[in-house]
């Protein structure tokens, strides 16, 4: 053997021996890491061939078992039993609730509390898809405002919106919506006397494209916003409360009062005698479409709940909410 060979020799048994020792080394520290690792987090061992994971962030939902949850590559939440969640899923079923924010304020036959117990068609829907979520349901009635129940979703205190919500521009910039679940046209209310005054004459529809009278709306409502484009000469009263408005239109305070066009049917429904003083004229061309309300940053919730609302058999028009009872 001659001496070269036998130095290539030496060297190829010692690169050997050291490539070895640190495949050992680093199996050995692999191997404690992963039980130290699972004997901490309590997150069952995935099979060598399982999808990669990573944990979920500190801001995640963590399991009511206690055990931390992980994310996929794609980033669903893999949960203690197995399953495979969106993060906003994974969190609705943590908690066991699906929390929903409702108008503090009854708007019959929608939601209104009736011996104790919230009832009503909005209270129905959200309790359809708690239902789909295998979850409970709780409602958020801490806002006493239209824009407030929407302020409740975006700051994250609700997971969805059911109460009786105008799609508008405004509030589609910080909250998303879902397909309409119902179709209204809006309407006005007119006082019949205060009108006439007004018109001096002229056919109703001609005063209503030119409308330059008082006009009365809920406070911080859709229609306060839709009577700005679309009644951008009236002079505009604002009331706290639909009722508010009413009495203003009753006492001549003003001239016409815009809402939908349950409502405004609604008042001559309750009081027939109602038409002597007031009267209806709805606006076919101008549609409110009620929508459930999600949180912006949530696309999977939002989806579910377009899906639930296309397969839901129970469908909603003008009509079958006025025969909808109310307590």
């Amino acid at each position: 053997m001659s001496f070269a060979k036998f130095i290539s020799d030496i060297a190829s048994l010692c690169q050997r021996r050291v490539a070895a020792v640190v495949r050992s080394h680093v199996t050995m520290t692999c191997a404690a890491c992963t039980a130290l690792l699972l004997a901490t987090s309590g997150v069952p061992a995935f099979a060598a061939d399982a999808a990669p994971a990573a944990r979920v962030p500190a801001s995640a939902p963590a399991p009511a078992s206690g055990a931390a949850p992980v994310v996929t590559s794609t980033g669903l939440v893999q949960m203690p039993d197995g399953r495979l969640l969106a993060p906003e899923f994974a969190r609705i079923v943590n908690r066991g609730e699906l929390v929903v924010a409702v108008l503090g304020v009854d708007q019959p036959p929608f939601f209104e509390e009736h011996n104790g117990q919230l009832v009503g068609l909005d209270i129905d829907l959200a309790k359809e898809l708690a239902q789909k979520l295998n979850v409970k349901v709780r409602f958020n009635r801490d806002a006493m405002t239209f824009d407030g129940v929407v302020s409740l979703l975006a700051k994250g205190q609700a997971d969805i919106a059911v109460s009786k919500l105008s799609r508008t521009l405004p509030r589609t910039e910080i909250i998303s919506f879902s397909e309409p679940y119902l179709r209204l046209n809006r309407a006005l209310l007119l006082n019949r006397v205060k009108f006439a005054q007004l018109a001096h004459g002229r056919e109703v529809p001609e005063v209503i494209r030119t409308y330059d009278g008082t006009l009365g709306v809920v406070a911080k409502s859709s229609y306060a916003e839709y009577a700005l484009s679309n009644f951008p000469h009236a002079k505009l009263m604002s009331y706290p409360t639909w009722d508010g408005v009413l009495k203003a239109l009753n006492d001549g305070e003003i001239t016409a009062a815009f809402r939908d066009e349950f409502e405004v049917k609604r008042v001559l429904k309750a009081d027939p005698t109602a038409s002597l003083r007031l009267r209806v004229v709805t606006l076919k061309d101008l549609e409110d479409t009620l929508a459930v309300a999600v949180n912006i940053s949530e696309p999977a919730l939002l989806a579910f709940v377009n899906q639930f609302l296309a397969d839901r058999a129970k469908r909603l028009d003008v009509a079958a909410v006025l025969q909808a009872p109310s307590y």
